[in-house]
């Protein structure tokens, strides 16, 4: 394996050229343990990029999971099987610093999400990096409002902030996901929150766009401040 074709995988995959990938890794296999220069696996670079097909290439070419790239690309029976092997591992932190519930909120797999919860995953693990985020973080930063329910249920933070104080209602309003900003508020969001330059959910919504937010977060803030100002 050499540095020129690793170097080829991964351009291939960031450029979503699909036969290029398989034509590399028919060549050479081993490649499929490779690392990207930040140190992501090819599956998992896939799943950053959004390369579904990629990724369904590289796991039905026999890619190795561990339990961080599993949870990653929703394949829950591989989750399971790890963990009965290694049940510690349900709270462990990829080298990039996410947790596998992390991992499986963000891109949206619900079974695995559930199955991790099920096994002890912590629902408000805060990741070790610079982003500072939850699972419901993710969640609701890839627009994921059934998951993002799901975690509610079991428990996750919904005024927990991430770096910059940004907060599970303010993604769903700044997605224009008016379902998930009307459940959040329903299980006690906090929509005069602010990030740290000094947006609220409602500024969020207006700079996409979604007017119908705006007003339904508005009408909640107002009372809740009138509330806070009184003597």
């Amino acid at each position: 394996m050499t540095t020129d074709a690793v170097t080829d995988l991964f351009s291939a995959i960031h450029s979503n050229n699909l036969p290029g990938v398989q034509l590399l890794i028919t060549a050479e296999p081993e490649l499929l343990r490779s690392v990207s220069p930040s140190g992501l696996s090819p599956v998992l670079f896939a799943a950053y990029y959004h390369r579904p097909e990629i990724l369904r290439a590289l796991i039905g070419a026999g890619a190795p999971l561990n339990l961080f790239e599993a949870a990653a690309a929703g394949e829950t029976e591989r989750v399971g099987a790890l963990l009965d092997e290694q049940p510690g591992l349900v709270n462990s932190f990829s080298p990039d610093g996410f947790s596998p519930l992390g991992l499986s909120a963000f891109f949206g797999h619900d079974e695995a999400a559930e199955l991790l919860l099920t096994r002890g995953a912590d629902v408000n693990a805060v990741s070790r990096n610079p982003m500072q985020v939850q699972p419901l973080h993710s969640a609701a930063a890839g627009n994921h409002a059934r998951l993002a329910q799901a975690l509610v249920r079991a428990g996750a933070e919904v005024n927990a902030a991430q770096h910059g104080g940004f907060t599970p209602l303010m993604s769903a309003a700044q997605n224009g996901n008016a379902g998930l900003v009307l459940f959040l508020l329903s299980a006690g969001a906090d929509p005069a929150a602010q990030t740290t330059d000094g947006q609220d959910a409602a500024a969020l919504a207006a700079e996409g766009g979604y007017e119908e937010i705006v007003i339904l977060l508005k009408g909640e803030a107002s009372p809740r401040q009138e509330t806070r100002n009184a003597p």
